[in-house]
């Protein structure tokens, strides 16, 4: 088969990128003809000043990926187009293109940015919904967007521009979704159920089991407030000194929580920053558990993947897709997000039955070799792939597909 991914890289790497890289890498090994259409917000930085002003509609409307994409999709001719993510420098421009080269779509929903101009649903310390109904207006006024009005306005234009013109749902065949809580979301806000398939993000290599009676905790992630890293450590101030914690990663409160735990003698956490993957999962499978104390929505875990292919537990807010992963009393526990008392009582529970943690560290690992291993995640995402195809195959021609396509905005 021939596919071409598309992805439009951040400047801070995270979880999509680990995604949208394994996903191909899949692919490749499997023996498909995978090409790439790629750019990357670190580009910005060298944007001349005239140039930084285009930025304010680019997000809506990218002329130049619109051009450069259609003229990939003649090249190559992929039988299907996968895209990850198109934000800013992409643009929703490419599914307009695709249409008019008669290329069906499958869009990875890794975030919510088709509903949110923040992407995550947070606002003010906690979940926030206010512009899943299409009132983008209200992300301007809240500045959701890098804290910033004036930023937030291109990114509520595109979502407006775009739900006006119905690309969404004209434009993009079929949508996955890493969990059926972010398939919901977007359900609510209007999305057909039939246009979208839950498929988890998956692990590989797969590490392979831990000792499982490690000598401490692991927190690791983006430390931020989003993330639960403050009440986390709100928690571990009340815990005793014997609970020993790792924090892996990096992120705005790493200083300032680094600072507070050295002030009030925290000798039991240790920052260790970010580290190599390959480290990291070391650090997981000599843990005791992991904790993933976030309160926002999140649409995944991978972390929480990555922790059960390790034979490790995971501790977790009762929110988003953390408590649809994991099952309370089987593969960990979940708790209240942002109460540091329930966390409290959640680590004690488990700090003070090892054996309970060694049992669901073992369930743990049977949930990812049932659900989150690279050769499971192939047959999905080929089934996925193959039903798209097969759809837009007969009931749309050539020149009717050109037709449509031809009604692309020009902004």
């Amino acid at each position: 088969m021939k596919i071409l991914l598309v992805y439009n890289s951040y400047q801070e790497p995270g979880g999509e990128d680990v995604v949208f890289r394994k996903e191909g890498h899949l692919l490749r090994e499997a023996g498909h003809e995978v090409s790439e259409y790629r750019r990357d917000n670190g580009e910005i930085k060298d944007y001349s000043t005239i140039r930084r002003l285009s930025l304010v509609g680019r997000p809506v409307w990218a002329s130049d990926s619109y051009r450069d994409f259609g003229a990939l999709l003649r090249q190559i001719r992929p039988e299907i187009v996968h895209v990850h993510n198109t934000f800013p420098l992409i643009s929703p421009s490419i599914f307009w293109a695709s249409r008019k080269e008669g290329v069906p779509v499958v869009h990875t929903l890794h975030n919510y940015r088709l509903l949110c101009p923040q992407a995550n649903f947070f606002r003010a310390g906690k979940p926030c919904e206010d512009c899943i109904t299409g009132q983008y207006w209200r992300g301007v006024a809240h500045g959701c967007y890098r804290n910033s009005r004036v930023e937030t306005a291109p990114v509520a234009l595109m979502l407006t521009v775009h739900h006006a013109l119905k690309t969404w749902t004209r434009m993009v065949d079929h949508y996955i979704t890493p969990s059926a809580f972010a398939r919901d979301q977007f359900v609510k806000a209007g999305f057909p159920t039939a246009q979208i398939t839950v498929k988890p993000n998956f692990v590989d290599p797969d590490p392979g089991r831990g000792s499982g009676d490690g000598s401490y905790a692991l927190f690791i992630g983006r430390v931020s407030p989003e993330k639960g890293a403050d009440t986390l450590l709100k928690a571990w101030r009340q815990l005793p000194k014997t609970h020993m914690l790792r924090v892996v990663g990096d992120g705005p409160s790493r200083g300032r929580l680094e600072s507070e735990a050295d002030r009030d003698g925290l000798s039991n956490v240790k920052f260790m920053g970010r580290l190599p993957h390959d480290q990291a999962i070391e650090v997981t499978k000599n843990s005791r558990f992991v904790i993933f104390p976030s309160e926002l929505y999140e649409t995944f875990g991978l972390g929480i993947a990555e922790a059960f292919a390790c034979g490790v537990p995971a501790l977790a807010s009762r929110l988003g897709a953390m408590q649809e992963i994991v099952q309370e009393g089987q593969t960990g526990f979940l708790f209240e997000p942002g109460n540091s008392d329930d966390l409290v009582r959640t680590v004690a529970r488990a700090w003070n039955d090892p054996a309970q943690m060694c049992r669901l560290g073992v369930q743990a690992r049977s949930e990812y070799e049932a659900k989150y291993t690279a050769a499971i995640n192939y047959r999905q995402l080929i089934e996925i792939y193959r039903r798209v195809i097969a759809k837009r195959a007969p009931v749309e021609e050539p020149s009717r597909i050109r037709m449509q396509a031809e009604q692309a905005p020009r902004l």
